[in-house]
């Protein structure tokens, strides 16, 4: 089915025309502290997200034991852990006990509760509660899975990272058979908060989505320092923005380190809102703040000299000279001036206008 090109999450449009959303992802960073998990959804309200969202997987669900210690290494930011992969995983796994308190406390906040689910338990735990899932780009390829939470008729937001077009377009497949609610979000999947990441953010792909998939709302999931990526993504065209948060970078924990905090997010999102204004609908126009600099900047034709009535103009006549008040006739009409006759006198520097002229002949 084609992809709807205006959804809703909560009371937020999520459209072309409509203010981009921005997901505050709290993750792991709740460091398994409810009251932690409460306090982080209304910073990130307070700091202008329109979402806090979590993630909920159980250790043996998301990670295998066995493989990652098979792998003899760490890969990527996991090499910094103090434990096992799965060891981590395990101590920072979401009670899911706290989904009924994390949701009454997101509506008290008044910013959208949501979640990316691991495993098929954690979505018929939570479904009642969140409007809207977010897929992780390490499930783009478990197109089962993507298709199981399309069929439950909420928006869904797939990230992208680490990803072919193939996988891609599979992905979208999998959501739109079904379900034409869908956020496709450009990623890419390095945590290691590395300034040369940005050689690899690729936000042109976004442009590739727009020409494959178009009417598809676009987004950007984004684990890069700063906003220059997050400014690009919606000068590009992302309506949605995911962005891990935290109180405290300096804090413990897989998820602190590369996470923006409330002082970053709200920079963010103000300078976002300057974009979308800057950004206007593209039609070029004299703008309202331009009307008065139209006048005082644009050249009009003027008299270089003192006129009697019926004089026939020549092109020596007149010069183009700022300003340009309305009805006077500008450079480009100076052969509609030339050769007509002055109905009455007119001063030198004066500015020319049709009503002035009239026929020679």
């Amino acid at each position: 089915m084609p992809p709807s090109t205006e959804i809703k999450i909560g009371n937020h449009r999520i459209a072309l025309d409509a203010p981009v959303y921005f997901i505050a992802d709290i993750a792991a960073n709740h460091d398994g502290d409810l009251q932690r998990a409460k306090d982080l959804i209304w910073r990130a309200k307070e700091a202008g997200a329109d979402a806090a969202k979590f993630q909920h997987f159980k250790a043996e669900k998301i990670v295998s034991d066995h493989g990652f210690r098979s792998l003899g290494a760490q890969l990527g930011h996991q090499a910094a852990w103090d434990k096992p992969v799965f060891d981590v995983y395990r101590a920072y796994e979401l009670n899911r006990d706290w989904n009924a308190a994390l949701a009454a406390t997101a509506r008290e906040a008044g910013i959208d509760f949501m979640t990316t689910p691991y495993d098929t338990e954690a979505v018929e735990g939570i479904d009642e509660l969140v409007p809207a899932y977010k897929i992780g780009s390490g499930d783009i390829t478990w197109t089962e899975f993507i298709g199981y939470i399309a069929t439950l008729g909420k928006p869904v937001l797939v990230a992208t990272g680490a990803s072919t077009i193939d996988d891609v377009e599979r992905a979208v497949a999998a959501v739109l058979r079904v379900n034409p609610q869908l956020v496709l979000m450009q990623c890419n999947t390095n945590y290691t908060g590395s300034l040369e990441n940005f050689r690899h953010i690729n936000l042109n792909v976004l442009r590739t989505y727009a020409q494959l998939f178009p009417d598809l709302l676009l987004g950007l999931s984004d684990h890069s320092p700063g906003h220059a990526t997050v400014l690009g993504a919606v000068a590009l065209g992302a309506r949605a923005v995911e962005k891990h948060f935290t109180d405290d970078n300096s804090r413990r924990g897989p998820d602190h380190g590369f996470a923006m905090n409330p002082v970053t997010w709200r920079e963010m999102v103000d300078r976002c809102r300057e974009l979308e204004a800057a950004l206007g609908d593209g039609i070029k126009r004299v703008e309202a703040n331009e009307q008065q600099t139209a006048v005082l900047q644009q050249r009009c034709l003027r008299l270089k000299r003192a006129l009697p009535a019926g004089s026939v103009i020549a092109k020596d006549d007149l010069e183009p000279l700022r300003p340009a008040p309305a009805g006077a006739l500008r450079p480009y009409q100076l052969d509609a001036a030339v050769g007509q006759r002055l109905r009455s006198a007119l001063p030198p520097g004066e500015a020319i206008r049709i009503a002035d002229l009239e026929p020679a002949a």
